[in-house]
């Protein structure tokens, strides 16, 4: 099924919550958050799509990059290209913030892909996770439907297409501490990520892994969804 699927990594987002800067290049436990993605899915996957509307920031990285499609910055935009560029049935998405995506919890996702299935979805006592998600490229014409009429939420997609849950009960064989699903959209949250990587700093420029922030597991991104 990984040769049947692209990985496609999301870095579209504003960052404003971490003064403009770019995540994917914070650092965590001395790599970029970028590179920690970029090693689950060099093991897994043919083909690595990054999307971002700033690709001179990612001109070094061994990926393909490409752009949104529709002007307005959001996941669901960020969804639609990486499907329409992507060459394979299925892709696989992650967020460019996730600095303890595992490996193991995406086998375990791309293991529920079925031909009569459109969306394999992590779901756990949080809600949905559609950003460590695999989309079936059938996905693209809703999606666009939905763009059309100005509505950017995923989960309103959902509803046109056929999702395959995958419980939380699952996820924990494989993550236990479901921290795939954690994201880094503030200080705090650098913080914490250094501090369960066994840093003592970032290396980065905003210095905000220095103290004593704590590893809280998985939550939901915040809305832009």
């Amino acid at each position: 099924m990984e040769d049947s699927c692209t990985g496609v990594i999301l870095a579209g987002g504003l960052n404003r919550r971490l003064g403009g800067r770019p995540k994917a290049q914070l650092k965590v436990g001395g790599k970029r958050i970028l590179e920690r993605v970029m090693d689950v899915f060099a093991g897994i996957f043919p083909r690595i799509l990054l999307v971002t509307n700033e690709p001179e920031g990612y001109l070094d990285w061994d990926l393909t990059l490409v752009t949104d499609i529709h002007p307005v910055r959001a996941s669901l935009t960020g969804l639609h290209a990486g499907l329409f560029y992507t060459r394979t049935p299925y892709a696989f998405f992650s967020a460019c913030d996730a600095p303890f995506l595992n490996p193991s919890l995406v086998r375990a996702v791309l293991a529920h892909i079925r031909p009569t299935v459109d969306v394999v979805l992590p779901v756990t006592a949080k809600g949905r996770e559609p950003l460590v998600a695999a989309y079936s490229r059938r996905c693209l014409g809703p999606i666009e439907r939905q763009l059309a009429c100005g509505d950017l939420k995923i989960d309103h997609f959902f509803r046109k297409v056929r999702v395959s849950p995958v419980t939380e009960s699952q996820l924990r064989q494989v993550d236990p501490e479901l921290a795939s699903f954690f994201n880094v959209n503030t200080p705090q949250d650098l913080k914490a990520a250094c501090h369960r990587a066994g840093a003592g700093t970032a290396g980065d420029e905003i210095g905000a892994c220095h103290g004593s922030g704590r590893f809280a597991g998985p939550r939901q991104a915040p809305s832009p969804l």
